[in-house]
């Protein structure tokens, strides 16, 4: 007789619970990462520098600076932000800004997605002006703003800090260039502090403003300050601390900001060489805590032991695996002329496409809220006298326990209707997949979520004739540019990206297509299809609304076409919809009742499918 009552099974114990160490990840450049544990991690953010001014211009204001945890000072700490184990999460690195003989160009923004679909995102700082052709010039707005350029009888003002504003603020603005009888560009902002003004005696540029000291590395480095501005007298004018560079010489150019400090570049001097320095690129680094892996007991045990085990408080919680399909909602058509609406973020276990799926979740019984994401409203499009350029709205995010699909981006919208300045200019908006730019050249595509869908098309590039609307991108394939209808020949829309197929209903189907670009009525354009996976085709017709996406698969809705004196309406996306799919041991129930459908799969497996937001409970059949 075996010694465990009669059960015969493999070795069983009952597995203590684990430690992972706490985890720093850098990121001198963009890249991913992939989370080790479900926690909330700290991060440091900090935006590429800006460039300082050439000819005696400013200093250029450093990166935007933003952190979180007891590694930066508590003025300016943010909050810890959620991480799911496994999961990827896109990180960008803003490069600085290049100097010239002219006004300094801004620094890029660094970005940390983390889960929920949101980001932390540190402004690049702001280039600084320049004298070059005369006259006080203002710096540029930014994470911390650029140092102002001066000449004699006029004096421009620093730009703007903490532009976007965010709280705790991300910089400071830059300092003013002097008035008066020469010339002295102010000094960048930093992180925590204004950038110097220009000085007239001797005529000499303002320091750099400094930066912030942080310890998430392991060691106190200093980050994110502002270029030092650029005169025609005295030494050269120090960057602040974290990087800000020194203006230059009348032997030397204006020193770049130090490389991943997201330092201001310094500003020129007024004798050649006079070019501003570079801005420093930007870093982001992530700490993710030390975490306990619960305890497990595998095996096959006796009644007579685990009724001991749970007697003593040493048993483990019962758990159900179960695998998901969690897609939110489709964005909106661009409603002239217009951009496929992107589809919503498509996220999965067990079944698609092996490359797409996720780690199932282990969860235990008990009630779970679910969200589903409603497909963006469709936009009616500009009439002659509206100077407005409506584009239509993005979709809502789906959730379900920690995982969190974004919703589509909404496609871009043409204006060329007076009182409005004529522009092609529309791009197309971000989400789980991006909305397609607008028919014209120049106007970009919406960008997708890493992991959850692709980027919408550009628009289309001018031939002569019209351009037409770009594809909504879909969670299979990037969205498609239209074809120009150059010469009086007769373009198409652009495609949307094709969605991923899905079984854990049972029979495969697709979800989450981008929608179809509009065209235009007069030669005779072809609208864009929309992508497999309920993505709607782009309008048709002298005022063609886009087609709506497939109610509960994500699919963006289809651009509107137009002529100038009639237009259409963009197609609303597709609401969203969460699957839940555990092995027969389990029990699936769900409220309310129109929301929730449940079933069972010819193998045995209970299946949970919900088209409306509600409550999931899980527990043992």
């Amino acid at each position: 007789m075996a010694g465990n009552g009669g059960i015969i099974g493999p070795p069983n114990t009952v597995q203590a619970a684990q430690c992972l160490s706490a985890k720093k990840t850098t990121f001198t450049s963009s890249g991913t990462f992939t989370a080790q544990a479900t926690a909330n991690v700290d991060y440091l953010v900090v935006g590429g520098g800006g460039a300082g001014g050439g000819d005696a211009g400013g200093g250029g204001g450093a990166g935007g600076y933003r952190a979180s945890g007891c590694f930066t000072p508590s003025p300016t700490r943010g909050s810890a932000v959620p991480v799911v184990s496994g999961a990827s999460y896109d990180v960008t690195v803003g490069g600085g800004g290049a100097g010239s003989g002219g006004g300094g160009a801004s620094g890029a923004n660094s970005v940390f997605n983390y889960e929920g679909c949101a980001t932390i995102t540190s402004a690049g700082g702001g280039g600084a002006a320049s004298n070059q052709g005369g006259g006080g010039v203002a710096g540029t707005a930014g994470g911390s703003g650029g140092g102002a350029a001066s000449s004699p009888g006029s004096a421009g003002t620093g730009g703007a800090g903490n532009t976007p504003p965010t709280s705790p603020s991300q910089g400071s603005a830059g300092g003013n260039g002097v008035s008066g009888t020469g010339n002295a560009g102010g000094g960048g902002g930093g992180a925590s502090a204004v950038g110097g003004n220009g000085q007239l005696s001797p005529r000499t540029g303002g320091v750099g403003g400094n930066g912030i000291a942080n310890t998430i590395s392991g060691s106190p480095v200093t980050y994110a300050g502002g270029g030092g501005g650029g005169g025609i007298e005295g030494a050269p004018s120090a960057g602040g601390s974290g990087g800000g560079g020194a203006s230059g010489d009348n032997s030397s150019a204006g020193a770049a900001g130090s490389n991943n400090t997201g330092g201001g570049g310094g500003g020129g001097s007024g004798f050649s060489p006079n070019t501003g320095g570079a801005g420093g690129p930007g870093i982001v680094i992530i700490n993710e805590p030390a975490v306990s892996i619960p305890k497990s007991a595998p095996g096959i045990w006796s009644m007579n032991t685990v009724y001991d085990f749970v007697k003593d408080n040493n048993w483990i919680t019962r758990t159900a695996t179960v695998d998901y399909l969690v897609v939110a909602g489709g964005g909106t058509g661009g409603s002239f002329r217009g951009g496929g609406g992107g589809a919503g973020g498509y996220r999965a276990s067990g079944y698609g496409p092996s490359p797409t799926q996720g780690t199932a979740l282990e969860l235990s019984f008990g009630s779970y809220t679910v969200t589903v994401g409603g497909g963006g409203s469709g936009v009616q499009g500009i009439n002659p006298t509206d100077s407005g350029a409506p584009k239509g709205n993005s979709g809502t995010n789906s959730s379900f326990s920690t995982i969190t699909s974004c919703g589509g981006g909404s496609g871009g919208a043409q204006q060329t209707h007076a009182p409005s300045t004529p522009t092609c200019q529309m791009p197309g908006e971000p989400g789980g997949s991006g909305g397609g730019a607008a028919r014209c050249s120049g106007a970009s595509g919406g960008t997708g979520v890493s992991g959850q869908g692709n980027p919408g098309a550009n628009g289309a590039a001018a031939s002569g004739g019209y351009n037409l609307g770009g594809g909504g991108g879909g969670a299979g394939a990037a969205g498609s540019q239209g074809s120009p209808d150059g010469g009086g020949a007769p373009g198409s829309g652009g495609a949307g990206g094709v969605g991923l197929p899905n079984s854990i209903l049972g029979p495969a189907t697709f979800y989450a297509g981008g929608g179809g670009g509009g065209a235009e009525n007069p030669v005779g354009d072809t609208p864009g299809a929309g992508g497999n996976g309920g993505g709607g085709a782009g309008g048709s017709g002298a005022a063609g609304s886009g087609v709506s996406g497939t109610v509960n698969t994500g699919g963006g809705g289809g651009g509107a076409q137009g002529t100038p004196s009639s237009v259409g309406t963009g197609g609303s996306g597709g609401s969203g919809i969460v699957v839940v799919r555990v092995p027969s041991e389990f029990a699936l129930s769900g409220t309310p009742g129109p929301a929730f459908t449940g079933s069972t799969h010819p193998g045995g497996d209970k299946i949970g499918k919900f088209t409306a937001s509600g409550t999931l409970t899980i527990s043992q059949a």
